[in-house]
């Protein structure tokens, strides 16, 4: 009895040091279907591995920033048998503007194309040219770090016309004509880019400007600044006008965009040029003022106002049939239009 009973004990304390000695991970599974010998199975731990396959998508990145508008304003004006009197007439206007802008980190390069032609008919007269214009602004900034709104800056414009301009009712004589004049800066300087208030402010003190004439009869008169030819007593032709001229001077321009109230947006445009050389402090202006009334996505009311002063630029006038050259004056042009406009 005594044999059987240290049997047992022994047999007990053996199986109690193996079950604490497994291994923490191992899990008993008492198998259930026999609970009278309750038979104990020991499982191994095994790790199984899963190669999971994932599509990679490529999303195409650019930092090129793209708008077109194209518009088309119409005013018309009608009498039939109106006592008070009046001249029916209608006025058409098609402009466009073509933005492409590059922006990455310290980079900046914006270019805009911009043309609007414009033309009125009255009755019993022909048609006159009421706008003309084509633009090409292109600026490449860098700057130091992208906590700074100030790009070290090269900048060109390209300024001229499409067809023939005339001192109305004299249509014979052509006063101005495609790339007569034309108008070209290139300047160095500093600009300052807002994006939030929309906003562009650009200062140069080294800029070149060249004023083309390529109409040698135009050139020959010394239009738009250019030195004119030169005749003897008996007016014969000793040399021909130059068809350029360069200047050196100093560049201010600004451009300013806002929300002023809902649906109403006001757009600044202002260019400030003065010669180094030939009677510095004679500031030359260009400034161009818009606002748009928008009615819907595609209808608009336009109001603008532009106001130019260029002393080399000579007004005409018609005495008797007879052009006379006066001096500079202020011009302004102001205008008013409802159209279409298509942005894409």
């Amino acid at each position: 009895m005594k044999l059987l009973t240290y049997t047992l004990l022994f047999f007990i304390c053996t199986f109690s040091i193996k079950c604490f000695s497994q291994d923490s991970t191992k899990v008993y599974i008492f198998d259930t279907l026999r609970p009278a010998t309750k038979k104990m199975i020991v499982a191994k731990p095994s790790i199984k591995y899963f190669k999971i396959r994932t599509k990679t998508h490529y999303i195409p990145l650019t930092y090129w920033n793209k708008k077109n508008t194209l518009g088309f304003d119409i005013s018309e004006v009608a009498f039939f048998n109106w006592n008070a009197g009046g001249t029916s007439s209608i006025s058409g206007l098609l402009k466009g503007n073509f933005i492409r802008n590059y922006r990455r980190s310290n980079y900046n390069w914006s270019n805009e194309l911009i043309f609007r032609y414009g033309v009125n008919k009255q009755d019993g007269q022909g048609l006159k040219k009421t706008d003309d214009a084509m633009k090409l602004n292109s600026t490449f900034g860098y700057r130091k770090d992208t906590l700074s709104n100030w790009f070290h800056s090269a900048k060109f414009n390209f300024n001229t016309q499409f067809t023939n301009g005339y001192a109305y009712p004299n249509t014979d004589r052509a006063i101005s004509k495609p790339f007569a004049p034309a108008y070209i800066f290139m300047g160095i300087g500093a600009e300052n880019i807002n994006v939030e208030k929309n906003r562009t402010f650009y200062i140069s003190p080294f800029t070149f400007k060249t004023t083309l004439v390529l109409d040698q009869s135009l050139a020959n008169q010394g239009a738009f600044g250019v030195d004119k030819a030169t005749y003897d007593l008996d007016k014969n032709l000793i040399s021909e006008g130059k068809k350029s001229k360069m200047e050196l001077g100093f560049l201010i321009t600004g451009k300013y965009r806002k929300e002023v109230f809902k649906n109403i947006i006001l757009e600044n445009r202002v260019s400030l040029y003065s010669d180094y050389i030939n009677r510095f402090g004679n500031v030359d202006i260009d400034y161009d003022l818009q606002i748009e009334l928008v009615v819907n996505q595609y209808v608009k009311a336009n109001i603008g106002a532009h106001v130019i002063y260029d002393d080399d630029i000579k007004s005409k006038k018609e005495v008797a049939g007879i052009q006379i050259t006066q001096g500079p004056r202020t011009q302004i042009r102001q205008a008013i239009g409802v159209g279409l406009e298509y942005v894409f």
